[in-house]
């Protein structure tokens, strides 16, 4: 059943009735972004609100981290996202009174976010305390092709009588927010954050300027309407420091129309001065303007129906599931579309939550989709991460190692996490950047990014590793005291997750020195230092314990004490919330999926048995306090055959915000558990690998659904697989024949369909998850949502 309030449609997301306590979770559902500039989904009105926000991608405020006791090598300053001039609020008087949904009758009211129009749409027939009706339906976009410009239009119409309305359109800055952090610094920074430089305003446009008092980037926005109406209209504006209002008031009759549709530009920058930010806004307006309303929803359409076109997933046999799939997609595209020069964040452009901050869910989780349906975006990621080579090599001297060390949480590049164990040591996010570095450059054959941004991240991530390692006579090549996905076991040695993430990082390196040795001479690539990585890669540790036939998450992780999960209250989760990090440290418990994480980004490493063996282990040691781990978890179940299993955990990872099952989606939604929903239904149920950059498949069903297709992108051709119960076909949508497998068979995929049966499916004993820990998708509350200082739940 769908959760109450959203119904269930294939294209789009409907909230119909207003709940006044639930508006801030349809506030991060309903959010707009491109990658650059995010809205949440707040009411035009501005108020009732769950939490207000603007966010500018990279636009953050700087202050001092607290530590008990400061230690060498640790982060001075934290970055938190700001929330900047809201220009989303349009009031309305209705005969003096102020539509507010909290206030009168609403006879109607319904939001619909629609994934192939990119719009928010709003419609609501509305009563006032003394019975003067009216009917308001607004449509919100921010533009995936002007990336600085997002439009709103707004219109009222009397339903009874003529009526004087007015509406007051704003540009707010500093929107008074109710700060949830516990650190009185943070909250100070986020108190009033931006400093007013300029303001302007004439007939129906405003700008703002301001800056930040401690980072000192500065922002600007800017607005402008075109109105239509009778020819009774009266028109002011007014403009201060933190606001700008164009006020707007008319006699309307009954049954016609006020329409006003305003136009918005954003736009930021750490070097530019006002004048210059300024004529950049107001030059995003004018394209807006020249473009016009009708004309960005048709470039808005374009757009989708493109991504679509290479990006789409068909689910029959659940409904709710197949619309949590295809908005995971929409917003995955938001979060990455226009980010261009800078991060993904964790939650996107949606909400607060993290501080904005990136982590390694973006090229673990979100790149891979992007790289196989929107390789641009993915690309540009990644040239953000280049950009900031300079502070990740500066970290790793810090720390005493050569190399590139990049940082566990970042908004500018700089390591911002003051948690060491689950910070800093997590040193496999240098290794997963150079996976999705290799995973993009195979995908795509991007012999430009190869040679200008790939090679040198491949070689510094790997000069990391050989300086962090070591060679041990007995063991070969060990890594030490490191922390793997795993956050609940930390500062761990070999852990094979890093060890075998750092394994493919070395090689690909020495790979793309060979590739392109003009690089190589420039980075000072010696072809000594290429076969040590190579002789380091041979030889790498991966513990196993041959006891048990598993292979322990870390060196020793087998022996330690279980953990009682029988006497385990439900509600002493998540475990880091309600036990000391030393007692979780020395047991086996497991926060997310780390080993098997390792079995699908290296089950090159692994065979079949072992990867049945290991996941068993490893399922009946899992809590998932975080929502990262789901997906990881649907897709080695599929390739071990537990197929119904599969199907559960990727329905928790798919509606992990729509039920928000972490208690947390007001902060925004989980970018790596949307992205890791995509994950579960093409690597898991569509057996998709990418080792070695040869692309494959291996399709099966679970018995919950009838059938699944899905399109995606690989070396300029679009392809579609899809599964039904017996059989997988095969088709190409466009571009040339794609060579590939089946289930280990070659096969080609060509114009003409192709039709082949689906092998028996393995046969191991299906595994159980800790009690009480069973795969959700109710809105049952999984966890608080609350992470550690440096992680994400």
């Amino acid at each position: 059943m769908s959760d109450p309030g959203y119904d269930t449609e294939p294209w789009r997301l409907r909230w119909s009735g207003l709940a006044v306590d639930q508006l801030h979770r349809t506030e991060s559902t309903f959010a707009l972004s491109n990658g650059h500039l995010g809205l949440r989904g707040s009411l035009d009105e501005g108020e009732p609100v769950g939490l207000p926000g603007t966010y500018l991608n990279g636009f953050y405020e700087e202050h001092a981290l607290p530590y008990a006791e400061a230690g060498y090598g640790y982060p001075e300053a934290g970055q938190t996202v700001v929330n900047v001039t809201d220009g989303k609020i349009i009031r309305l008087l209705v005969e003096d009174e102020p539509l507010d949904m909290r206030y009168g009758k609403a006879h109607a009211h319904h939001r619909t976010l629609d994934f192939r129009a990119g719009v928010l749409s709003r419609e609501t027939e509305w009563e006032s305390p003394t019975g003067r009706r009216v009917l308001v339906r607004s449509q919100r976009l921010v533009s995936f092709t002007q990336r600085a410009v997002a439009a709103i239009r707004y219109e009222v119409v009397p339903v009874h009588d003529e009526m004087q309305l007015v509406l007051q359109s704003d540009l707010l800055a500093n929107e008074p927010i109710e700060s949830e952090t516990h650190d009185p610094r943070v909250a100070q920074a986020l108190r009033s954050p931006l400093v007013g430089e300029f303001h302007w305003s004439q007939d129906r446009r405003a700008v703002l300027i301001h800056r930040t008092r401690e980072s000192g980037l500065r922002m600007a926005a800017a607005m402008d309407h075109e109105i239509a109406a009778n020819d009774g209209l009266r028109t002011d504006i007014a403009c201060e420091d933190d606001l700008a209002r164009v006020t707007i008031a008319a006699d309307i009759p009954a049954g016609e129309t006020l329409r006003v549709t305003k136009y918005l530009g954003y736009g930021w920058s750490a070097k530019r001065s006002a004048p210059a930010l300024r004529a950049q806004v107001e030059a995003a307006l004018a394209g807006a303007l020249q473009t016009g309303w009708e004309g960005l929803l048709a470039e808005q359409r374009a757009f989708l129906d493109d991504f679509w076109d290479a990006a789409d997933v068909e689910i029959d046999g659940d409904d709710e599931l197949q619309q949590a799939v295809r908005l995971g997609l929409f917003h995955i595209l938001q979060a990455g579309a226009r980010g261009e020069s800078r991060a993904i964040p964790g939650k996107g452009l949606t909400g607060p939550g993290y501080d904005g901050h990136a982590f390694w869910d973006t090229e673990t989780f979100v790149l891979p989709v992007l790289t196989y349906t929107m390789p641009d975006a993915a690309r540009d990621a990644l040239r953000w991460r280049h950009s900031t080579l300079p502070l990740a090599r500066d970290r790793a001297q810090v720390l005493g190692k050569a190399g590139a060390a990049f940082p566990w949480r970042s908004i500018n590049g700089q390591e911002c996490s003051a948690y060491w164990p689950a910070g800093t040591a997590a040193f496999h996010v240098s290794a997963d950047i150079a996976d999705a570095t290799a995973r993009y450059h195979a995908a795509t054959l991007d012999t430009d990014f190869d040679r200008e941004e790939g090679t040198e991240l491949l070689v510094e991530t790997a000069r990391l590793w050989a300086s962090l390692g070591h060679d041990d006579p007995h063991d070969g090549f060990r890594i030490d005291g490191v922390t793997g996905p795993d956050e609940y076991t930390a500062i761990a040695d070999n852990n094979v997750y890093t060890n075998l993430m750092a394994q493919k990082n070395l090689l690909e390196a020495a790979d793309a020195c060979e590739r392109n040795p003009e690089v190589g001479k420039r980075l000072e690539v010696t072809a000594r230092e290429t076969q040590r990585w190579r002789d380091m890669a041979e030889r790498m540790h991966v513990p196993y314990d041959e006891l048990l036939q598993v292979h322990p998450q870390s060196e020793g992780f087998t022996e330690h004490e279980e953990w009682d999960f029988e006497n385990t209250p439900d509600d002493h989760y998540p475990l880091l919330l309600n036990y000391p990090y030393f007692d979780l440290y020395r047991k086996q418990v497991v926060k997310q999926a780390d080993l098997v994480l390792a079995l699908h980004l290296r089950g090159d490493a692994f065979t079949l048995e072992q990867k049945a063996r290991d996941f068993a282990y490893y399922e009946a040691r899992t809590v998932r306090d975080s929502s990262l781990s789901a997906g990881t978890q649907s897709v080695i179940a599929a390739e071990c055959g537990h197929l119904d299993l599969a199907y559960d955990y990727l329905a928790e990872a798919a509606l992990t915000d729509l039920h928000d099952l972490h208690g947390n989606v007001r902060n925004g939604l989980h970018m790596a558990s949307l992205a890791g929903a995509w994950q579960a239904v093409v690597a898991g149920l569509g057996g998709m690998r990418d080792h070695s950059g040869a692309l494959t498949f291996a399709p099966r069903l679970p018995s919950a659904l009838h059938r699944v297709a899905f399109r995606m992108s690989f070396r300029g051709s679009r392809i579609q697989v899809e599964i039904e119960p017996t059989q997988a076909h095969y088709h190409l949508v466009s571009g040339d024949p794609v060579p590939t497998a089946h289930h280990g068979e070659p096969i080609e995929i060509g114009p003409t369909r192709l039709t082949i049966p689906i092998p028996p499916t393995p046969d191991y004993p299906t595994p159980t998850p800790p009690p009480g820990r069973e795969p959700r998708r109710s809105t049952h509350i999984l966890d608080t949502g609350a992470a550690t200082p440096s992680t994400p739940a």
